[in-house]
């Protein structure tokens, strides 16, 4: 991983400063797409999904090379959902056969999701900070483990995965923060408002199915 970070050397010089910290042209480019990401997120856009993939790709690089070892390596699976999501919103179907529509889980289906959260966050936080050098293995967990929640959801066009996306836009912007990540830290603070209108966007076009 050295290697590559040498090789990508170029991408992770500053363009600028802000609030005293080194912005990259690496976090310049992810926040450009991942903004045009939501966007067609909220339209309920396929080309969100190419445009997942690279910012992802390229947060992974920037959160690895700033020791935020659980934000990278989701990263690197949100790279494999973008294709997996991809693929459910062009031939996806639900479990009556039908083609994908935007749709609202079930109570049961809700707490279940809690549930797997709740139980998953300390497991990870406890690998996290036996197995890397994290400053924050429980801090970064939780996004961590949530974000697979809300990718999951978005993938299934499930319209509770915009809720998810406020808690997890919150609390990423904090752990932004202690980094020095200011332009993300504006990015995931831009996404909270975001995921609000994406809640709404997608309340007018629920599917009258149940699922």
């Amino acid at each position: 991983m050295d290697a590559l970070l040498q090789l990508l050397h170029p991408l992770f010089t500053p363009a600028f400063e802000l609030l005293g910290s080194p912005i990259t042209w690496t976090e310049i480019l992810a926040f450009v797409l991942a903004v045009w990401m939501v966007i067609c997120n909220m339209r309920v856009h396929a080309l969100a999904w190419p445009l997942a993939l690279i910012s992802s790709l390229l947060y992974f690089l920037l959160f690895w090379d700033g020791k935020l070892y659980g934000e990278a390596s989701l990263q690197l699976v949100f790279a494999s959902l973008a294709v997996w999501g991809w693929w459910q919103w062009l031939r996806g179907r639900d479990a009556q056969g039908q083609k994908l529509r935007v749709r609202q889980m079930s109570t049961r289906a809700r707490w279940l999701a809690l549930c797997a959260v709740l139980a998953a966050w300390p497991l990870l936080g406890l690998l996290l900070d036996r197995q890397t050098d994290s400053p924050v293995p429980y801090w970064d967990a939780f996004p961590t483990v949530a974000s697979l929640l809300g990718q999951y959801l978005l993938g299934r066009k499930y319209q509770e995965n915009w809720g998810v996306w406020v808690i997890v836009n919150a609390v990423s912007v904090s752990l932004f923060a202690y980094k020095g990540y200011w332009l993300t830290v504006l990015l995931y603070a831009v996404f909270i408002p975001m995921s609000i209108a994406g809640w709404r966007a997608w309340q007018r076009q629920l599917a009258p199915v149940r699922a």
